[in-house]
């Protein structure tokens, strides 16, 4: 096979695998990141490689400095306050513009994501399901058709996905369950409000979604006995 026609193929494949590996901390925040062993793996010469992590870093995945090896993007309870400082604003308004600019085919593809989180939450599949919750609400951000929310949004997830992991890897409660199973509802009952072009209840709908996410990720996302950053 061409190299140059595989490769773009390769390079997606190993853009893919490493937003999963970073959203559900397979590659835990720090991480060193071996550009070597990944261009080995994904069948690419080191260059593809070095650009797909410069488009990774400006997009928050990946730290890089100079002489260092890149890493996975550091977290700190001073980033889990700023997520919840903003994290409402963006939600809200990336919810409230997919109601009003979406399209039957990305109302579609939305509509197959949530079936996937369902499926994970029915299988108990912890990475499925930090995984499709991303997926769903990064197809919001892209329904919402607007140039400056996208990025913030998915900067947000980034972040969201890896402190949630925490939240779907423990609903070992009865209370948690029920939330966990709330979350899922909320996600169609987010698709039915878009699907109407309803962009208040769109809007309200993520308020109170990523309220239920704050509750419980504040709950687990710190060690017991350890003060957390007032939100």
């Amino acid at each position: 096979m061409n190299s140059e026609i595989a490769t773009p193929d390769r390079k997606s494949s190993l853009e893919l695998a490493l937003r999963r590996r970073i959203l559900t901390m397979e590659l835990p925040p720090g991480a060193v990141l071996d550009e070597v062993a990944l261009s080995e793996e994904f069948g690419l010469s080191r260059p593809p490689v070095r650009e797909l992590m410069r488009q990774m870093a400006g997009e928050g995945y990946i730290e890089l400095e100079t002489n260092r090896a890149a890493r996975v993007s550091s977290m700190s309870y001073n980033s889990l306050r700023d997520f919840f400082l903003l994290a409402p604003m963006i939600y809200i308004t990336a919810n409230k513009l997919a109601a009003e600019n979406r399209t039957k085919a990305e109302l579609s593809v939305l509509k197959q994501i949530q079936r996937a989180f369902r499926k994970a939450v029915d299988d108990c599949d912890v990475e499925g399901r930090v995984f499709y919750n991303d997926q769903f609400h990064r197809q919001i951000g892209d329904m919402a058709h607007n140039v400056y929310v996208v990025p913030s949004l998915r900067r947000l997830q980034i972040d969201h996905a890896r402190i949630g992991k925490i939240f779907y890897q423990h609903p070992n409660t009865p209370r948690m369950q029920e939330e966990l199973e709330l979350a899922s509802d909320q996600h169609d009952e987010m698709i039915e409000v878009i699907e109407r072009r309803d962009a208040d209840a769109s809007g309200e709908l993520a308020r109170l979604h990523i309220e239920l996410s704050r509750r419980n990720m504040v709950m687990y996302a710190a060690p017991e006995g350890l003060q957390t950053p007032t939100l």
